[in-house]
């Protein structure tokens, strides 16, 4: 005779912090990979004017492909957290699920890298521009959803607002990235790098930690804090 032997509110608690930390995890590994690589190649790259995915082109570009492998598999396991933390409402696994969706972006990122002519120009063999919008849109619209979730759960007033202002901001460097920033005539190309670096880590990452921060902090939704 076997018994079935339950996970207990305590367990998954413990596993709920744990997929919470991989939202702090991810943008500061991400981040420290990306300035070391800058660092090393300071002589032929331009934080200022290239892209991120700019260092999968040239030498060594394996390691920002591995990079955008661990921060999209990270979000991955960060999306469960998110479901988990905070109360339902009626958007459901909607937020949770879109922050998966910019997971997915950035392993399709690393899919379909940028590469390097035999002139050294950087240029996209197919399909990254897609995975960068789908990074960015994703991540923009899941920080405004979850921003919902976290106001009706009680817990978290200033955080949700704060989510919800990342979030709006980051929606809106969507289109200022493809119409002034990405197209090569653009105004803003020659400052493609620092744009981008200000929307991921001026808004988007601080937002992504502040999340599994509070999340990891939180304890149980309110309202399931009793459940048995």
């Amino acid at each position: 005779m076997s018994a079935h032997v339950g996970v207990g509110p305590g367990t998954r608690l413990v596993r709920g912090r744990a997929a919470a930390l991989a939202g702090i995890v991810a943008p500061l590994l991400f981040t420290v990979v990306v300035l070391a690589q800058q660092a090393a190649r300071r002589d032929e790259y331009s934080p200022t004017a290239e892209t991120i995915s700019a260092l999968e082109a040239g030498p060594n570009g394996w390691i920002q492909q591995f990079n955008f492998v661990v921060f999209g598999l990270l979000l991955l396991i960060f999306a469960v957290a998110v479901h988990r933390g905070p109360a339902a409402d009626r958007t459901g696994a909607l937020g949770p699920v879109l922050i998966g969706l910019a997971g997915v972006g950035a392993l399709l990122a690393a899919v379909f890298p940028l590469r390097e002519d035999a002139a050294g120009v950087t240029y996209d063999p197919g399909y990254h521009f897609v995975s960068g919008f789908t990074f960015f849109s994703c991540i923009a619209l899941g920080l405004v959803v979850t921003s919902r979730r976290l106001a009706r759960d009680g817990r978290f007033p200033a955080l949700s607002r704060y989510v919800l202002g990342a979030g709006l901001v980051a929606a809106a460097g969507v289109p200022l990235m493809v119409v002034l920033v990405l197209p090569d005539d653009a105004p803003l190309h020659d400052l493609a790098g620092l744009v981008q670096r200000g929307i991921l880590w001026l808004v988007v990452f601080p937002a992504l930690v502040a999340l599994g921060l509070c999340l990891r902090a939180g304890g149980a939704p309110t309202g399931q804090a009793g459940a048995r």
